[in-house]
């Protein structure tokens, strides 16, 4: 598949309260294409999830990353290295999974509204932004969900039900954050409604997409990599 030409943008996608819910939008120069939300990991959005960004609007996806944290009192770019990383944690744990999903429903419709989006959206999210992105499979009207090293769905099965769009989950069985019984309980509840596919990979530990991290994969990248691709890929002509 050629790349494309891209443009990125800074969109402000709401303002409450004197704060300002802004994103990441990396899309085709030229053309209309699916919209995908990129929901970051807890340190905030990188120069990784730009990259991602990019990565899909060349290949002729609309590609938004809104700034999960803009309700925070820290809302950057937290560092995942040295004693930043307990600032990160404490961010983590006074956050609104439920407040949060209702931003990434504010961050489809502005990305459905865009006019180089075709009205197809989906979500995907790493970590904490994986949990976020399984609940917005359910409550944010998107037409797909994908969800890596999610913490904590678990919390969430009495919602599988309301699941009526595809979603995948991708879990390292290696995931010290993650713990296996997790996995089998999440990966039991989502069979009956046969919407849901949960793809694990052996030996693979948390944060395995990420190249700054120790448990970095690539081959389970690539795998996971053709799995997300061959998903968003069939909304380009929807």
């Amino acid at each position: 598949m050629p790349d494309v030409k891209i443009i990125t943008e800074n969109p402000i996608l709401a303002e409450e309260d004197g704060r300002v819910f802004d994103a990441y939008l990396s899309r085709p120069q030229s053309g209309v294409g699916p919209g995908l939300i990129i929901i970051t990991e807890m340190w905030g959005t990188t120069e990784l999830n730009r990259n991602l960004a990019d990565r899909y609007a060349r290949r002729g996806i609309c590609a938004l990353v809104p700034s999960v944290f803009w309700r925070s009192d820290e809302t950057g770019v937290i560092s995942a290295e040295g004693a930043a990383r307990d600032a990160a944690w404490e961010r983590l744990r006074q956050y609104d999974f439920d407040r949060g999903v209702d931003d990434i429903g504010v961050a489809v419709n502005w990305l459905r509204r865009s006019p180089s989006c075709s009205g197809k959206v989906a979500v995907i999210g790493f970590c904490m932004g994986g949990r976020t992105a399984f609940l917005a499979s359910i409550r944010a009207g998107v037409d797909a969900g994908i969800s890596l090293y999610a913490l904590g769905i678990r919390n969430h099965l009495d919602e599988v039900p309301g699941i009526k769009c595809p979603v995948q989950l991708h879990y390292g069985l290696a995931d010290i954050h993650v713990p296996r019984f997790e996995v089998d309980e999440v990966t039991e509840a989502t069979r009956p409604g046969g919407h849901v596919e949960v793809f694990l990979y052996p030996g693979v530990g948390h944060a395995f997409f990420n190249p700054l991290r120790a448990a970095y994969d690539a081959a389970a990248v690539e795998l996971a990599q053709k799995r997300i691709d061959a998903l968003l890929d069939s909304f380009k002509d929807a």
